[in-house]
């Protein structure tokens, strides 16, 4: 059998030209080094801009103000109608970008996608700030009130850019990855697509809370003011994100026979803990008449 002799150090063929060749390669790679253009060094700056850690605004009276910086978390509950792999617990909405052209662009690309993940965290990618929608006029710490229209912005690590949340009607080439339904994403433009309202829990007393003030990380539902389709969590789709498997968020309003909207509906607008500004009102302990699992376990109650 006929073997091969040669090794890397003998000259054969275009060696010259594969010596230039290898010689440019080497200093291409040192330029963009250099200028921080390499993949992995891209990579490394949008995780450390999206994943950094954020301080969320203190509620000093227990509602939502103008200007706060919020998360928006659906509170964990039960699978009622799906079937197979679902998402437990508390999920929050994140900003997810696409993989590919995060890596080619040093900007966030737009519209920016969105999806929800099982994150207690504050950090740049899902802490969100609550805006007012009148324009010329200053309502930074004003209550949010039920019924009022307002956006929800975010920075995802970036100072010079604001982006916000959006949605449009769904049509035949722009609708939901999974569940092909109304698309909601980010967008560096302000119009009257990203205005949005909260909406009391109880559809029997929504009437009457209207113009009440928004309290903060209790349970209501966030409607789109153009589509009239809330804000909703699908934990039995899954995307395959830069960050891993997340679940899909859209805009649509699912009802149940009471023609209430069902839990994946529901959202809290989560403020900070005033005890420790890396944490959220989520971790601390729910006070004890709050609290009623010991209380049914004596009672023999199934707390399932």
């Amino acid at each position: 059998m006929a073997r091969n002799l040669y090794g890397p150090g003998v000259r054969m063929g275009n060696w010259n030209e594969d010596a230039y060749l290898e010689e440019e390669r080497m200093k291409d790679f040192l330029e963009k080094r250099d200028l921080g253009r390499l993949l992995i060094q891209r990579n490394r700056a949008l995780k450390k801009n999206l994943l950094k850690q954020m301080q969320l605004s203190v509620s000093e009276d227990g509602y939502v103000h103008f200007g706060d910086k919020v998360m928006l978390v659906n509170p964990d509950h039960p699978p009622v109608e799906e079937v197979g792999v679902y998402q437990d617990g508390d999920v929050s909405l994140c900003m997810t970008p696409d993989e590919i052209n995060a890596q080619l662009t040093d900007e966030l690309e737009v519209p920016c996608g969105l999806s929800a993940a099982k994150s207690k965290v504050p950090v740049a990618r899902n802490t969100f700030t609550i805006l007012s929608n009148s324009v010329g006029r200053d309502t930074s710490g004003q209550v949010l009130r039920y019924g009022q229209d307002f956006r929800l912005a975010i920075t995802g690590g970036l100072e010079n850019r604001m982006l916000y949340l959006t949605s449009d009607h769904r049509t035949l080439l722009k609708s939901s990855k999974r569940s092909w339904l109304q698309e909601v994403n980010l967008v560096d433009e302000v119009s009257h697509l990203n205005c949005w309202q909260a909406a009391f829990l109880d559809p029997q007393l929504r009437l009457e809370y209207e113009g009440f003030p928004v309290r903060a990380n209790e349970k209501l539902v966030i409607y789109h003011r153009h589509t009239n389709r809330a804000l909703v969590a699908h934990r039995h789709l899954f995307l395959r994100t830069y960050f891993g498997k997340e679940i899909e968020v859209a805009a649509h309003t699912h009802l149940d026979s009471h023609r209430a909207e069902k839990p994946k509906n529901y959202w809290m607008l989560v403020t900070g803990n005033p005890r420790d500004s890396s944490s959220t009102m989520l971790d601390l302990p729910r006070p004890p008449a709050e609290d009623t699992s010991a209380v049914e376990q004596a009672m023999g109650l199934n707390t399932q």
